[in-house]
């Protein structure tokens, strides 16, 4: 595996340059003027300075840009490197386990109660695979399209509905587990209505739906709740009672490819794309979403706001 690139050597040199690009700019303007004061032709002095300094703070600012741009490069490139890690481990994990079970039920013959386990394991695992299959697809689609909030008027609370029993029947839980509050919990036709196509709307409610109950495994207790604001717009709320997400990491969650933790110690499967799904399609209906802690109890409100349809 290619070793991870760290940051702090660009970020060192970036600081060297701009100190010695500054060291050397105070004293050649320090020269000039002690120059220019001492000689009988000023104006030529006082112009070349005012060209160095203007020189001088083109080439400070090429600084600057080079390595924001370079620090920018080398963190996705860490990334990437935990995307291919969650992708190979989401592939591998599933494949090896239809291998064993094929190779189990075509090497000795086996009882048919438990030949019904292995088909309903091995049912999950293709399941697995094409949710991973989906959001790759979904992803790519996000990056492609143009931005458009679109004119659709979809109805919230049936999205919501959808979402919350493709999520409890994929993770086997109660749909107890999955509380709809408020608007969300009666007629889903009937509640209020976002801007935006059904589809890309399914998408942002189903992972963010799809992670509360994830990360709150083994016993999530999750509430979605709608809600209007002061504005006249839709805001949706997803709380869950997992271990949260700490304070300095509740924007970069949304980046692509970003999961929190190391790739080979994580136990969770993902691939770093649903949130940054979440926010492409929410930014593209002209939204908003942020995440944010459940004080006093442990986990996280993800909250977003939708323009509601006339």
């Amino acid at each position: 595996m290619e070793p991870r690139r760290s940051l702090g050597w660009p970020i060192l040199l970036g600081v060297v340059l701009i100190g010695s690009i500054l060291a050397l700019g105070v004293g050649w303007v320090l020269v000039s003027i002690a120059a220019a004061l001492g000689s009988e032709n000023a104006a030529f002095y006082w112009a070349i300075l005012g060209v160095g300094v203007a020189l001088l703070v083109l080439v400070l600012v090429g600084v600057i840009i080079y390595l924001a741009l370079t620090v920018k490069a080398i963190a996705l490139s860490q990334r990437q490197s935990n995307f291919i890690d969650s992708v190979t481990h989401e592939l591998k994990s599933p494949l090896a386990s239809l291998t064993l079970y094929l190779q189990t039920l075509t090497r000795r013959p086996v009882p048919p109660e438990q030949q019904a386990d292995f088909h309903r394991f091995m049912l999950k695992d293709v399941e697995r695979l094409d949710t991973l299959i989906d959001h790759l697809l979904d992803a790519a689609k996000t990056l492609q399209r143009r931005a458009r909030p679109g004119t659709d008027a979809t109805p919230i609370g049936a999205v919501l509905l959808q979402a919350r029993e493709a999520v409890v029947q994929r993770y086997g839980v109660p749909p107890e587990c999955v509380r709809l509050g408020g608007q969300a919990g009666g007629d889903g036709d009937a509640g209020p209505r976002a801007v935006g196509r059904e589809a890309d709307l399914e998408i942002v409610f189903r992972n963010l739906i799809d992670n509360a109950v994830k990360y709150s495994l083994p016993d999530p207790r999750v509430e979605v709740d709608i809600s209007t604001s002061p504005r006249g717009r839709i805001v949706v709320r997803v709380t869950d009672n997992g271990p949260g997400i700490p304070i300095d990491e509740r924007q970069n969650v949304f980046r692509r490819f970003v999961r929190l933790g190391s790739e080979l110690e994580r136990s969770t499967p993902g691939t770093g794309l649903g949130l940054f799904l979440v926010h492409s399609i929410v930014r593209q209906l002209r939204g908003r979403v942020v995440a944010k802690g459940r004080l006093p109890e442990r986990g996280t409100i993800m909250e977003v706001e939708l323009a509601a349809a006339p």
